[in-house]
């Protein structure tokens, strides 16, 4: 089981933008350098997590994008739903009354839905700007 690189960039740009938060935004540009990405390319992810409503969009010269929910309530599992979706990695191909493989599987799923979703974004923010201040000094 892989995730994409585009639920990589996401959580990093969630754990980019909640270090920033004294900022009314951030722009695509200033995202999309930070990882070395295109903007064009960012963008798409940007969309995902603007729709699911983690983030939010603002137009303009001066616009950009910002947390828009508490950063509290922001986990793992919010930012991997937001760019994966929220369907099932393992489908039984042979189609049986219940199926002893698939429901291991499926509690396997369950438990790591679990704990993605009780790993919050903001204890990454706060240990990377924990991090960030020990390495200036």
């Amino acid at each position: 089981m892989r995730y994409s690189n585009a639920t990589n960039y996401a959580l990093h740009t969630m754990v980019h933008l909640m270090l920033e938060s004294g900022r009314s935004s951030m722009g695509v540009q200033e995202l999309a350098e930070m990882q070395h990405l295109s903007p064009t390319y960012l963008s798409k992810i940007l969309t995902k997590l603007t729709k699911a409503g983690l983030i939010e969009s603002t137009p303009g010269a001066k616009g950009g994008y910002k947390i828009s929910r508490k950063k509290q309530e922001i986990s793992f599992l919010d930012v991997i739903n937001a760019i994966e979706g929220d369907t099932s990695f393992f489908e039984c191909s042979i189609h049986h009354e219940d199926c002893l493989i698939e429901n291991v599987m499926r509690q396997s799923e369950e438990n790591m839905k679990a704990e993605l979703k009780s790993k919050l974004l903001i204890d990454i923010a706060k240990e990377a700007e924990l991090k960030q201040k020990k390495e200036k000094s």
